[in-house]
């Protein structure tokens, strides 16, 4: 096996993608097994071995019935006739095997039974890759390849000849470059590779290599092999599912569903508003719903059931395809040391005795016995078609029913209830998509109320209101006429009998039955509008609650909307949206129109070129706190008794409170007299101290000095006393005081 070192890996390609094309067509000849009669098992039996694939072969599983979800994901279902033993081979797109393994639900009903499910594994190619003789996981370079390959005898292609030899190893050497003349050297690192001749070793600079040769055809094929399986796993995209089923030789119905990936169906709206002559009955428009489905499989769904669910179930995706592996730890072999001779006591004589406790076997049993299968779909239109060898008509395809799921299973031991409804639209008619294309179905048409309005609301951030419409979706008539809205664009037209114009586009959310929404399609010119915001705060009450002051406040904020129509001929129907504050009472207007979870809403009439109107909002909320009763003064409660804020049992407790605290600021008054004595005192001693040290203590000048200061210690002690007892009366009547305050409690 010769090899370049650029050319090596390009030939080995090849030769896999061969042996991949062959492995696909052997899958497509599986796949072309015919389920009808023996005839069809031959035919597929002779395009198997002739590795040919028979283009115009029957689905023996055709689509029958498509779910599609807004969560981004579809059920499909596909149905077929079978007798006796069975296989059926399902091809799908490599990622999406990952949703048939964890959704996959195959019934063989009337008497069959399902023997397995089978599909071509997929190990991780790192594992596959490093089963094979030379291991290429981590894509090795030539150097490294070689090093793998020690002891493997190679042949060597470079620009002086060929070398042949085992190889013993690979390494790096430090090698001089250039040094001629004028030019300086340069030591490098490069690799070479050391051979095993017969010549002895022989070394070569694998940068001068070309090619090599593995001698071992054995390695070489293992060499191969590793290419053609990288080779294989790029190509891979498509994998077969083979049901294999066992049952009588009557024809009997399979069905298999599942739920994969699709792109989320889409919807739009047209709205056409009609001229009603001013009359609020006629308002009414034509809604008209379009869904849009996109087929981005590799099939073409050829008159299939489609049914559009507006429920988003929770989906996800998890790896069940590929093989999984715990890694384990490592245990030493034990080492068990050989038996020891040993010498027993002898036995004593005692008796054992042992009870064996007897246990009570359990039958199981079915919960209840398998039932009848449901009867068709009401929804589902009859075929208009011919039959065939199926014993089911094209068209005659019924949801797979949950009946049918648990009474094919073993019987559970719980009881199934309801735990949800979702709202779905059923096209009544098989439709065709081709593969890798879309489609645009009608699924309503209908009329609705539709009243014109005008709206205007500040989170719009415009000087005009938006034209707009209010639609209901109407709940009367028989439950399954009731329809729900889902969410989408929505365009408006506008008219009269003659004529009709495109007036903008707007986006609904989700309507159930009975319920309305306002749309805005369009900027209203001809109505003008001006904002003046306002609001405040103000008390309105003062009472005193466990010896606080309790004042409660009314915050306000308002609102004053102006508007003018300007339009000459038509009027206007007005929605004002305010925004509605948590916690806030709405105190004008005295009721809303309507409430939001976010907005009130309030209408107006305006007349065609009418004078302004003005409509005031005003929302408030009442707060209170608590202050301390000497943050108050008495001119204060008074002015609030004028308001009649508060009540006279407050003002005249706030006397008591004014007498209290003018004898506490008596007593006060009194201490800081004293406290004024005793300082000048105490200043002029100090004074006398410094003068008598300077004078003869026999003269008269020293005895009179020491005269003074006796008399004004007696005082000292006097003052001492006084302080005592108007410190006493001010501990008691502040105490008196916050023993009264404590105990108000005054509306």
């Amino acid at each position: 096996m010769k090899l370049s070192m650029l050319g090596v890996r390009t030939i080995a390609l090849a030769c896999a993608a061969g042996l991949a094309v062959s492995l696909v067509d052997l899958g497509r000849a599986r796949a072309a097994v015919a389920l009808e009669g023996s005839a069809a098992t031959a035919a597929a039996s002779t395009a198997a071995s002739t590795g040919a694939f028979a283009p115009d072969a029957a689905e023996p599983m055709p689509i029958r019935r498509i779910t599609l979800y807004r969560s981004g994901v579809g059920m499909f279902q596909r149905e077929g006739s079978v007798s006796g033993d069975a296989e059926i081979s399902l091809r799908f797109n490599t990622d999406q095997i990952n949703d048939i393994l964890k959704s996959l639900v195959l019934l063989d009903l009337d008497g069959g039974r399902v023997e397995s499910v089978t599909y071509s594994s997929k190990d991780p190619i790192e594992r596959r890759l490093a089963s094979f003789g030379v291991d290429l996981s981590d894509a090795p370079s030539a150097g490294v390849l070689l090093s793998r390959l020690r002891g493997s005898p190679v042949k060597l292609i470079t620009g002086e000849g060929s070398v042949s030899g085992t190889i013993m190893n690979v390494e790096e050497r430090p090698t001089v470059l250039g040094g001629g003349p004028n030019q300086p050297s340069t030591l490098v690192k490069l690799p070479w590779i050391n051979l095993v001749t017969e010549a002895g070793v022989k070394s070569v600079n694998l940068t001068t290599v070309t090619g090599f040769e593995l001698l071992d055809k054995k390695l070489a094929e293992e060499l191969a092999k590793a290419l053609g399986a990288l080779a294989e796993y790029r190509t891979d995209n498509v994998k077969s599912v083979d049901l294999k089923l066992s049952g009588p030789a009557q024809a009997r119905r399979v069905v298999a569903a599942y739920v994969h990936e699709t792109p989320v169906w889409k919807n739009s709206y047209r709205l056409v508003l009609g001229d009603s002559g001013g009359d609020p009955k006629k308002q009414v428009g034509a809604l008209q719903g379009w869904a849009i489905v996109e087929n981005t499989t590799d099939a073409d769904w050829t008159n299939v059931r489609l049914a559009l669910v507006a429920g988003r179930p929770v989906s996800f995706q998890m790896d069940l395809y590929e093989p999984l592996y715990m890694q384990r730890p490592t245990v030493p072999v034990p080492m068990i040391a050989a038996a020891m001779p040993r010498a027993y006591q002898a036995m004593a004589n005692i008796a054992l005795q042992t009870e064996m406790a007897k246990s009570a076997g359990r039958e199981g049993r079915r919960g209840r016995a398998p039932g009848a299968p449901p009867a068709p779909s009401a929804v589902a239109d009859a075929a208009s078609g011919g039959g065939g060898s199926s014993p089911f008509d094209e068209d005659s395809s019924t949801g797979l029913s949950a009946a049918e799921m648990m009474d094919y299973a073993v019987a559970s031991a719980t009881q199934a209830g309801q735990a949800g409804e979702t709202f779905f639209y059923e096209v009544k008619t098989p439709i065709t998509i081709e593969r890798q294309r879309s489609a645009m179905i009608p699924f309503l048409t209908q009329n609705i109320p539709a009243r014109r309005v005008s709206i205007f609301s500040l989170a719009d951030r415009t000087e005009h209101p938006m034209r707009g419409v209010e639609i209901t979706n109407p709940a009367d008539g028989p439950l399954e006429s009731r329809v729900q809205l889902l969410p989408g664009p929505i365009s408006v037209f506008e008219g009269d009998s003659t004529t009709s114009a495109y007036a903008g586009d707007a986006q609904i959310g989700n309507i159930p039955a009975g319920d309305k929404r306002l749309l805005a399609y369009a900027v209203d010119l001809d109505v003008a509008v001006l904002v003046t915001p306002g609001g405040g705060t103000h008390v309105t009450r003062l009472r005193i609650v466990d010896g606080m002051i309790e004042q409660t406040f009314v915050r306000r904020d308002s609102m004053t909307y102006g508007f003018r129509n300007k339009d000459m001929v038509k009027g206007r129907t007005l929605i004002v949206e305010h925004p509605r504050l948590a916690d806030w009472t709405l105190v004008e207007p005295k009721e809303a129109s309507e409430k939001t979870a976010s907005f009130y809403r309030f209408e107006l009439e305006l007349e065609p070129n009418d004078k302004p109107k003005a409509l005031t909002v005003t929302q408030e909320r009442v707060e209170s706190q608590r202050l301390e009763v000497t943050n108050f003064d008495l001119p204060t409660i008074l002015a609030f008794r004028k308001d009649g804020k508060i009540s006279d049992a407050v003002v005249e407790a706030f006397r008591t409170i004014a007498g209290k605290r003018a004898s506490i600021s008596e007593s006060e008054r009194a201490i800081a007299q004293i406290d004024v004595k005793v300082k000048t005192i105490a200043e002029d001693q100090s004074r006398i101290r410094q003068n008598m040290q300077t004078v003869d203590r026999t003269t008269d000048l020293y005895k009179r000095y020491a005269t003074k200061l006796n008399e004004q210690e007696s005082e000292l002690e006097k003052l001492t006393g006084e302080r005592a007892a108007a410190q006493k009366q001010l501990d008691e009547r502040r105490a008196d005081l916050d023993s009264f305050v404590r105990a108000l409690n005054i509306e």
